[in-house]
């Protein structure tokens, strides 16, 4: 067997309506006290947070709030987020919300007692020292955020930047099912493609890859094809919602040891130069990817067309099932409902050609693809989803 290195949290509760109780569980998880609830605006609007803080109170914690979260976190949320925590003289952080407001809250846990800057952390590896405890409470069923060891981060008017370090890695996750209750439809589309396609980058990645992501890619496809459509329709089905949220949290602990490709590459400059959410920016570009990639990844894609429930009738070669789990996933994808075109999502067509060198910066992503893919390729690319 090929060597290879696994990393995940230490511990993850899965518990329907558990954040009404998350003070009791973090009273008996840590000794401290002084809390920093980070999230977003719309999500204290929303009385989402409302049982959780109350919780955390009645539980002898002091909260301070840092709701400024917004997406694509430029570095200014986050060193607002770390002087205010400072001033508060906080000791455990909480994330609580989407992918940005759980990255923000990873970078805060360290910075806060860091003597670091934030511009010596970019890349894999950088973070020296420890940090803060840290809890991750995700609201969609998504980015996976709460398993991972990754933050990004807007650096610039349209750029991004991430760090990778073991030490992002969350102590405790908890996943509440009922939380992601209150998504509408096209953000559990958008948000539940996102995390397919971070199994299926980390199920295909040329860098990595291992027994253990694959076993946890292929039970996050299941998840999320059987339940996708159910849960854009009828959101409030239990079954359904905690079916897609673990399913985000495997494909999270999967890419995060299994690194993620070409249509996150693609998807990067979508959010940076359009503003598009990145779990749609990813959904976007997921169908032409997939086709480019038809030829080097077939072995793998025919694999993958199982636990995607892929029809197989006929399917007599590896290139057959390879192209039923292509088939399979641009069917989903028209089913849930979720905007299949560049147009439709409000980017200008002269735009292609920028969007195509600023992909081409992602060089570390681009590296795990499984096929090859430059410049030309990628203007093509973005105009066949266009």
């Amino acid at each position: 067997m090929q060597s290879f290195e696994f990393n995940t949290v230490p511990s993850l509760t899965v518990e329907w309506g558990g954040a009404a109780r998350l003070g009791e569980r973090l009273g008996a998880w840590f000794a401290e006290r002084n809390l920093l609830l980070v999230t977003d605006a719309g999500l204290t609007a929303s009385g989402v947070l409302d049982a959780a803080a109350a919780s955390l109170r009645a539980n002898g914690f002091a909260v301070t709030l840092f709701d400024a979260v917004v997406a694509d976190p430029p570095e200014s949320v986050l060193l607002d987020c770390v002087a205010r925590a400072r001033a508060a003289h906080v000791d455990i952080v909480l994330g609580f919300g989407g992918g940005s407001s759980m990255d923000v809250a990873k970078l805060a846990a360290v910075l806060i007692r860091s003597g670091q800057s934030l511009a010596s952390l970019y890349g894999i590896g950088n973070v020296e020292g420890g940090r803060l405890p840290l809890v991750q409470v995700p609201t969609t069923a998504g980015t996976g955020s709460e398993v991972t060891n990754i933050t990004i981060l807007t650096t610039g008017e349209t750029t991004k930047m991430g760090v990778v370090a073991n030490q992002l890695y969350a102590d405790r996750v908890l996943l509440d099912g009922a939380l992601t209750c209150g998504l509408p439809p096209l953000h559990t589309a958008a948000t539940g493609i996102d995390a397919m396609v971070h199994a299926i980058e980390a199920y295909t990645s040329r860098h990595k890859k291992n027994p253990i992501s694959d076993l946890l890619a292929c039970e996050a496809l299941r998840l999320l094809s059987t339940h996708l459509v159910a849960a854009c329709h009828n959101g409030s089905d239990r079954t359904g919602r905690e079916a897609m949220l673990l399913g985000a949290t495997l494909a999270g602990q999967a890419f995060a040891n299994a690194p993620v490709a070409a249509v996150h590459a693609l998807a990067y400059p979508l959010g940076g130069r359009c503003h598009i959410p990145h779990g749609l920016a990813n959904a976007l570009m997921l169908g032409p990817v997939l086709d480019f990639n038809l030829k080097a990844a077939a072995p793998l894609y025919a694999r993958l067309a199982v636990p995607v429930g892929a029809d197989l009738t006929g399917a007599d070669s590896e290139m057959d099932r390879a192209r039923c789990f292509l088939g399979r996933m641009l069917g989903l994808m028209d089913a849930s409902g979720a905007p299949r075109r560049l147009r439709d999502a409000g980017v200008a067509e002269d735009m292609l050609p920028t969007l195509a060198a600023d992909a081409m910066r992602q060089t570390r992503l681009l590296a795990n693809n499984p096929a090859p893919l430059n410049e030309a390729d990628a203007l093509v690319l973005y105009r066949t989803a266009y």
